[in-house]
C-alpha cells in the first residue's frame, strides 16, 4: 500500500475512538483548525512542510512552534510523528493546544458525557450575559455560555479535561458570535440566534506523547528548547492579538474583570506583545539569537505597503533578514495567499513569504 494511504489510515485510526464516542452520545465534533484566526496557516501547511524538508534535505525530527496561536502548524507536524514544543501567550489558545496536543491521558467517554451534561444546563443571568448579551451574543446564548463556564470548573477531573471542556465552549461560542471572526467590534442591527452547541474535539490519540505545551513568553521557552526546526509566525503589525480575541481570553481565564468601552474589553496590559509596533525589530532579533535550532523558519507576509497604517509590517524585510543572517545563510520563498484579516486593510493580493535560515554552529 502506498505511504500516503498508510498515513491516511493511521490518521483515521487516531481519531476513530473520538468519533465513536461522539456518535454514541449524539454529539457533533470539531477539529483544531475549525476556527478563523488572524494569520492562520491552515491552507499553507503542505507548502510549509515541503519547504522545510527541502531546506533540511530530509524530514524534520522535532519542531518548536514559537508563536503557536491555534496550533495548526505544530499540530500538522505532530500528526507526522514529530515531538512538538508549542507556546502561546494567550490562555484560550493554550487550552486548545493542550486539548489537541497535550500528553496527559484524557478519558474521551467522560469528556463526552460532561459535554452532554453541560449542554443540558439552563442558562441564568451571570457575568457573561451582563456584559456580552445582546451585543456579541444573543442574550440566551450569553446566559448559557456563562452558566456552562461556571460549571466547567466544578466538574473537571483533570487539567487536560478542563482545557478540553473550555476549548469546546470557546469553539462553540465563536461559531455563534455576532462578529466577523474577531472581537474588535460586533455587528449592529444583527443578532445571531442559532443556539450554541457544544461538540467533542476530534482528538487524535496517536498525537501528544512527546509534546511540550507552554502558556508564557516564547522567549523564556526558547532559552530551554533545543529542536531541529524553529518555526516563527510572529504578529505582522501593530494589531495586538489580545485586542482581537479579548472576549475569548476573558472567557478562558474566567476572572470576571471589569470591561470598558463599546467593545467590552478588559485590561490586557499583561498580554501585550513586544512583537507589535516599534519594539518588534528588537524583540525579533533577541528571539532569533536565542533559538537553539538547526533551521529557523519565519512566516511573514507582504503587508509593508498596506493602505492602512496599522497594517504596515512591524518588522522590515531588511531588519528581519539582518537578524537571521547573524545566525546563518538565509533563503526566501514566496507564495500567493490572502489570509483572514481584520478586514480593515484595502490591500489584497498578499503573498506569504518564508525566510529560511540554515543555522551555522
Amino acid at each position: 500500500m502506498p505511504t500516503s494511504q498508510l498515513q491516511l489510515l493511521s490518521e483515521d485510526e487516531g481519531v476513530a475512538r473520538a468519533q465513536r464516542v461522539a456518535s454514541s452520545l449524539g454529539l457533533g465534533t470539531f477539529e483544531l483548525g475549525n476556527r478563523r484566526y488572524l494569520g492562520g496557516k491552515s491552507k499553507l501547511l503542505p507548502w510549509i512542510e515541503g519547504e522545510i524538508a527541502e531546506a533540511l534535505e530530509r524530514k524534520p525530527r522535532s519542531l518548536f512552534d514559537v508563536f503557536a496561536g491555534t496550533g495548526v502548524v505544530g499540530y500538522h507536524f505532530a500528526k507526522l510523528g514529530l515531538p512538538i514544543t508549542a507556546s502561546d501567550l494567550l490562555l484560550h489558545n493554550y487550552f486548545g493546544l493542550q486539548t489537541f496536543m497535550g500528553h496527559s491521558r484524557l478519558n474521551l467517554k467522560s469528556l463526552g458525557e460532561k459535554l452532554v451534561q453541560l449542554q443540558s444546563l439552563s442558562g441564568k443571568k451571570n457575568y457573561f450575559s451582563e456584559h456580552f448579551g445582546d451585543n456579541y451574543f444573543s442574550m440566551a446564548n450569553a446566559k448559557l455560555i456563562g452558566t456552562i463556564r461556571e460549571e466547567i470548573d466544578e466538574i473537571s477531573s483533570s487539567a487536560r479535561e478542563r482545557a478540553a471542556l473550555i476549548t469546546s465552549l470557546i469553539y462553540a461560542a465563536d461559531r455563534v458570535a455576532n462578529t466577523v471572526g474577531h472581537y474588535d467590534a460586533f455587528h449592529r442591527g444583527q443578532n445571531i440566534t442559532t443556539p450554541i452547541e457544544l461538540k467533542l474535539p476530534l482528538i487524535d490519540e496517536n498525537v501528544g506523547n512527546k509534546n511540550s505545551i507552554f502558556c508564557e513568553d516564547s522567549l523564556v521557552v526558547a532559552g530551554g528548547t533545543s529542536v531541529d526546526v524553529a518555526y516563527l509566525d510572529p504578529p505582522y503589525n501593530s494589531r495586538q492579538y489580545s485586542d482581537a480575541y479579548h472576549l475569548l481570553e476573558n472567557l478562558a481565564a474566567w476572572e470576571k474583570p471589569e470591561v470598558k468601552g463599546v467593545a467590552k474589553k478588559m485590561d490586557r496590559t499583561h498580554l501585550k506583545s513586544d512583537f507589535c509596533g516599534k519594539s518588534a525589530p528588537e524583540a525579533f532579533d533577541e528571539m532569533v539569537q536565542s533559538l537553539n535550532a538547526k533551521l529557523i523558519v519565519v512566516s511573514y507576509n507582504n503587508t509593508s505597503e498596506s493602505l492602512n497604517s496599522r497594517s504596515n509590517a512591524a518588522i522590515s524585510d531588511d531588519e528581519l533578514i539582518g537578524s537571521l543572517r547573524r545566525r546563518g545563510k538565509v533563503i526566501t520563498r514566496e507564495t500567493a495567499f490572502n489570509g483572514f484579516t481584520t478586514g480593515k486593510t484595502k490591500k489584497r493580493n498578499h503573498t506569504e513569504r518564508l525566510f529560511i535560515c540554515k543555522v551555522k554552529f
